[in-house]
């Protein structure tokens, strides 16, 4: 039995990009976020606690624009872990918070040897 209940849902960005943060640390090739601004040149993989800041949420016209800054594992190939990761964040939004978005870009910061 389902009733309407009145009210409003409001999403916040963080929650989002959280989401989709660890999401993305589940798929083959992707070694680690990075800091969106590369200061000195070098891509550093931030720690588990800050996925969140490798992933830009912003608000589109319809929807939100994902902007996720990785860093991949050497040798993997980057065209397939980028549509992994946007058909994964795709998916996170459709299934977990019933919202689809205007765009989602990938944004390969560095390679990465895994040892």
């Amino acid at each position: 039995m389902s009733k309407d209940i009145p009210g409003g849902l409001s999403i916040s960005n963080n929650a989002i990009a959280d989401a989709i943060g660890h999401e993305a640390m589940e798929i083959y090739g992707v070694v680690g976020m990075s800091a969106p601004s590369l200061q000195d040149g070098i891509a550093k993989i931030l720690p588990q606690s800050k996925y969140r800041r490798g992933i830009i949420v912003s608000d589109g016209e319809t929807g939100p624009i994902i902007d996720l800054y990785v860093v991949l594992e050497y040798g993997t190939n980057i065209t397939a872990v980028s549509e992994n990761l946007r058909d994964r964040a795709e998916f996170v939004l459709k299934n977990i918070f019933s919202i689809s978005a205007d765009e989602i870009n990938v944004h390969v910061q560095g390679m990465k040897v895994r040892k």
